[in-house]
Order: C-alpha cells, then structure tokens, then sequence
C-alpha cells in the first residue's frame, strides 16, 4: 500500500489556546474553527496528527498523568464536534534535554510515518512556531505558519514555509485539503 500524505498539527496556539504549560483539563479551549478544520479533513480521509512538545513534564512542572487528562479532553471536545485525531506524539523532554523527538526534530514524525504509513514529502506541518513548521523543509512537505503568539515573527519565515492567520485560514492555502486537489 502506498504511503499517504497526512496533516501533522500542533496542539498549543494552533488547535488549542496556549495556556503556557497547560496541565488542567478544564483549560482546554478549542481555537476557533479548529474543530471544523479537523473534521473536515477526517472527510477526506486524509489523516490528522498530532505533533506537541511539552516540557512542562520534563521540567516538573505537571505530571504525565495531567497531560493524559489534558490529552483526553482535548480528544472528548473535538469528538463533541465531529472531529478526531488519528494520533497523537509527544515529546515530554526539557529544551536541555537530549532526545529526538523534541521539535524540530525528526523522531515523532517519522515514528508517525512508519507506524502509520505516512508519506511526509506529501504532508502538510501546521504550526504557531518555526519549530513546528520547519520539518516540513526536510521532507519537501508543506509548512503553515500561523499567527499563533507571531513570538517567531512572519518576517523571519524560512523560504518554502508559509504563513495563515489561523488554522481554517492555512487549510485554505493547501488546495488538496480544500476540496480543490
């Protein structure tokens, strides 16, 4: 079977409000339209990833039974809408930390293309910082800056990355996911 192109999201600033260092589930807030986007990407059958770096676990600030919770309420919100995530990756490590799987590094993306068949050369990587984005330059993949905390600025955008207010303003820019490809 061929690999597929997935659509690898960020979860704090992109598909929800980044609560810095979120360790109560009753913080989850959606971001507007990102429930929408999601499940209308579920109708294309095109798979939906979650890709988060949350070094709140590895500086001790929350546990890794509260980002469980975090994580399950982020999955129970967006079914309430008629969303899902086919996965979800997390690099619990410190900045300090030495590890592959804190972003922008490979690690969580390609464990996500092996066990799921992905083809990130034909992914798009949706984010609110360069770190989120930047892999997409590895693989050829496409990469959507949005707005987010702008704490990367638009003006520092790598060439090949792009730039959307929001997450159902990036989806627009990626014709395939719209509808049109």
């Amino acid at each position: 079977m061929a690999a597929r192109p997935a659509v690898f999201l960020d979860r704090d600033g992109t598909v929800i409000a980044d609560r810095h260092y979120l360790a109560d589930p009753d913080g989850v807030e959606i971001l507007r339209g990102a429930a929408e986007v999601i499940a209308r990407i579920n109708q294309r059958s095109v798979p939906v990833v979650l890709v988060t770096n949350q070094s709140g676990v590895g500086r001790g600030l929350f546990s890794e039974d509260d980002l469980d919770r975090v994580q399950a309420r982020l999955i129970d919100e967006l079914a309430r809408r008629g969303a899902r995530l086919d996965a979800i990756y997390v690099c619990p490590h410190s900045p300090d930390d030495v590890c592959d799987c804190r972003k922008p590094a490979p690690g969580l993306f390609e464990r996500a293309a092996r066990e799921h068949n992905l083809d990130l050369s034909r992914s798009v990587f949706i984010g609110d910082r360069i770190r989120d984005v930047q892999p997409a330059l590895a693989w050829g993949g496409t990469g959507i800056l949005v707005r987010g905390s702008l704490e990367d600025g638009k003006a520092d955008l790598p060439p090949g990355i792009l730039f959307a207010d929001d997450l159902p303003s990036a989806m627009e820019l990626v014709g395939w996911l719209a509808g049109s490809g």
